[in-house]
């Protein structure tokens, strides 16, 4: 039992440091290395969110013919045993089902099907996986449009009151994802039985290391230094021909793709989608924090801020009963209260992160370090 609950604990952490491993390194690529400062992170992740709240459950409802009530899906034999209860105390569903009022009914019938079909499970998770990342692409390209030409604190306010709008969109309009209330997530990985838990992590985790090490292929790259120098010095690197305005656009569509497909996979992680949830403080402020502690423009210092920050907020969440009798004050602020001195001291002591930024020559480290020593020798 204790081996059990570890192992959960181990794999609960794991999925949280993957899933802001993709955030913090799509921020790290528009503030590390292009120097924008997103302050509107949580659009491209809520927005990858709504589109597992909004889009494959109502297809997967209308393809049932759920939505045409019980009388409709008689001869399915998962779909009439789900409702058949129902239809008894409620006479309405025998004639039609409303997907948002209805919600959790129609998310347990879908839940039923997908778990015994592994391949429509697995179909549901690419394509929605696939949608979002067009979607993220498409708000970033949208916050970029308006916005790209201002100065860096002005941008930074647009891109923060978009972020915002999405929010709000989202919990106001009940027809989008629930609302208040929110909607289910469909799971594809319950046909795994009890090992969902544990191939859901899995994947996210293979997820943010693809995106991981595409950005440090990039960083590396022609490409890299030219995001460099658009951070560096705008008006030099135009001189040299570069299109600064062109440059951030493509880095904003690129990171707000990735990053709504962490708000998806989030989504599916935690099977259900409550647009109240993606906050500008959880999906905003701590990716900054995360990247300034560890070292902006340095992605072992990305690496090493996100999993030293997960590991320790998951630890105080999850032992909190412990910490009471010691703590003077609600365990609510402890995380932040901690984090907030962190991210003072790392500001004062060391403004450059815990591992800075460092140049990366076209040669590489070391094929520059044996060009300048043979220099050095004749």
């Amino acid at each position: 039992m204790m081996e059990q609950q570890i192992l959960t604990f181990l794999f609960d952490i794991l999925s949280y440091i993957a899933i802001y491993l993709i955030i913090n390194v799509s921020l790290n690529l528009e503030y590390g290395l292009t120097g924008i400062p997103n302050f509107g992170k949580v659009l491209a992740v809520a927005g990858g969110a709504f589109v597992v709240g909004a889009v494959p459950g109502r297809i997967l409802a209308d393809q049932l013919n759920l939505l045409k009530g019980f009388k409709a899906v008689q001869d399915h034999p998962i779909l009439s045993e789900c409702l058949s209860t129902l239809a008894q105390i409620k006479p309405k569903i025998l004639e039609s089902i409303d997907y948002i009022e209805d919600n959790a009914v129609v998310g347990d019938c879908i839940r039923r099907v997908m778990v015994n079909d592994p391949v429509l499970s697995m179909a549901v998770l690419l394509g929605t996986l696939g949608l979002a990342a067009l979607v993220g692409a498409g708000l970033g390209f949208a916050a970029s449009y308006p916005a790209i030409r201002l100065r860096e604190d002005y941008l930074a306010m647009t891109l923060l009151a978009m972020g915002e709008f999405l929010r709000q969109v989202g919990y106001l309009d009940r027809t989008l994802v629930g609302g208040t209330l929110g909607v289910f997530a469909p799971d594809p990985y319950g046909w795994l039985g009890a090992y969902r838990f544990y191939a859901s992590a899995l994947v996210i985790l293979l997820v943010a290391s693809l995106f991981f090490l595409y950005v440090r292929t990039v960083t590396f790259s022609p490409a890299g230094r030219v995001l460099k120098a658009v951070r560096d010095e705008e008006l030099a690197a135009e001189v040299l021909g570069i299109d600064v305005i062109r440059v951030k656009q493509k880095v904003l569509v690129v990171s707000s793709m990735m990053a709504a497909v962490a708000g998806a996979l989030w989504a599916f992680y935690s099977q259900s989608v409550i647009a109240n949830t993606y906050d500008r403080f959880t999906w905003t402020f701590w990716p900054w924090v995360m990247v300034i502690i560890g070292g902006a423009g340095n992605h072992r210092g990305v690496l090493l801020g996100t999993v030293v920050f997960v590991v320790l907020r998951r630890t105080i969440d999850t032992y909190r009963y412990v910490l009471e009798p010691i703590i003077p004050f609600s365990l609510v602020w402890l995380d932040r209260l901690l984090f907030g001195i962190a991210l003072i001291l790392v500001l004062i002591l060391r403004p450059q992160g815990i591992l800075p930024d460092r140049p990366t020559p076209a040669l590489g480290f070391e094929k520059a370090r044996k060009i300048i020593e043979k220099a050095a020798e004749k």
